[in-house]
């Protein structure tokens, strides 16, 4: 399979292996006095916030699992499901601990180095949670940037996708926080992003098609400028997979 990337400055491109649409989700504001006022579009999450005291609420969590099992008939006192608030309430916590992190903190250490070709880290696994259903997307995450004159630790690209990743998010939205933040905090002369996750809200309900994968790429500076840079990244990352 050929590649042909033709992506303009700050922009990023979507592939489905099957057709699909994405859209902006819509959240009604409440009533007054009954009269319906109107709709607001929500604005994306900043990815440099921290959650609300910087800690997720588990008794909330608790009692609303507990009303959800209710609420589809379950008997919450058998056994199998006595401790099950519990349980999720703990998933919660680690699922969303991004939430309490600020990603740019892991990339503050860098090292001058004269090195100016390009750093690939791929195959990056991340688990993280579709905010649309709450319901898990998988993948891996290739990353590559130019140095302009200072490196970072490999590790701390992988330490960034897991945070970013550990919070209610999108694949198209957390793709192009990757690449911003990286351009901004590392000063780069280009940076690509390129996510490719299973979608569970997909592949277990609804449309249920397991074998579909979504790709979503982000190239910034050089990677978004240049067409032969652009190869050279796919070739490093797909291979004979092109």
């Amino acid at each position: 399979m050929q590649w042909s990337w033709h992506l303009p400055p700050s922009r990023f491109a979507i592939l489905f292996l099957i057709h699909g649409k994405a859209k902006e989700a819509i959240l009604d504001k409440p009533t007054r006095n009954n009269q319906p006022t109107s709709r607001v579009r929500r604005s994306a999450p900043d990815p440099n916030s921290q959650g609300a005291n910087g800690a997720v609420d588990q008794e909330r969590i608790r009692t609303a699992v507990r009303e959800i099992l209710l609420a589809i008939g379950e008997d919450v006192d058998r056994e199998g499901l006595r401790d099950t608030p519990e349980r999720v309430a703990r998933l919660y916590v680690e699922m969303f601990s991004g939430l309490g992190q600020n990603p740019r903190d892991i990339l503050t250490k860098t090292f001058t180095q004269k090195y100016d070709e390009m750093v690939l880290v791929k195959d990056i696994g991340f688990e993280s949670m579709c905010e649309h259903h709450l319901l898990p997307f998988l993948g891996k995450a290739h990353i590559a940037y130019l140095p302009k004159g200072k490196i970072v630790g490999l590790s701390k690209l992988a330490r960034v996708v897991e945070v970013l990743a550990r919070r209610p998010q999108v694949q198209e939205r957390m793709t192009e926080e990757l690449a911003d933040l990286l351009m901004e905090e590392l000063d780069a002369r280009g940076v690509a992003v390129i996510l490719e996750a299973s979608h569970t809200c997909m592949t277990i309900r609804g449309i249920r098609k397991a074998s579909s994968i979504c790709t979503t790429s982000a190239m910034r500076g050089a990677f978004a400028l240049k067409e032969s840079t652009r190869a050279e990244l796919m070739a490093l990352v797909y291979g004979s997979r092109q």
